[in-house]
């Protein structure tokens, strides 16, 4: 299984809604909204611009996408993580940590939020990633977790 990464462009809108859509199906099922999921081409789009997105590569084959966002100097907020459901599992998440870890060579620091009821996202992120849960806040109805790997 070779994993790699790509810069998404914005002729890759169509491609990412269709990665976010088979991931984050079951998170809108569940909480009835997931910002993630049902974005319009011209959302991706803007999207693509404002949190720069990888488009993950199983064998070639697109199968997820992470982005990131600096906040501030050495600071970045992972806005996505995403991998469709029949490759989860399989440690594509974790070769995504890894990557952004090493493409943002300046980090000292990730944020990023997830619904705190998801035990998988909680557990991947704590005990797989190194992430610590700084605080918890609503978004919407879901209650979510910010997350912080510091360097």
């Amino acid at each position: 299984m070779k994993i790699e990464f790509r810069k998404a462009v914005l002729s890759d809108a169509e491609l990412l809604i269709d990665i976010y859509n088979s991931s984050f199906y079951s998170d809108y099922i569940k909480y009835g909204e997931c910002p993630a999921y049902g974005k319009t081409v011209k959302m991706m789009r803007r999207s693509i611009i404002d949190y720069p997105k990888f488009i993950i590569l199983c064998d070639e084959k697109p199968v997820g996408c992470i982005s990131c966002k600096e906040l501030q100097k050495g600071i970045y907020e992972i806005g996505c993580l995403c991998v469709i459901p029949e490759f989860q599992g399989k440690g594509i998440g974790t070769s995504a940590i890894e990557f952004v870890k090493s493409y943002y060579t300046d980090w000292c620091k990730f944020t990023l939020v997830t619904p705190i009821d998801k035990s998988e996202n909680v557990s991947f992120y704590t005990k797989k990633c190194g992430f610590d849960i700084q605080s918890s806040e609503m978004d919407g109805n879901v209650k979510v977790a910010r997350f912080v790997l510091e360097r």
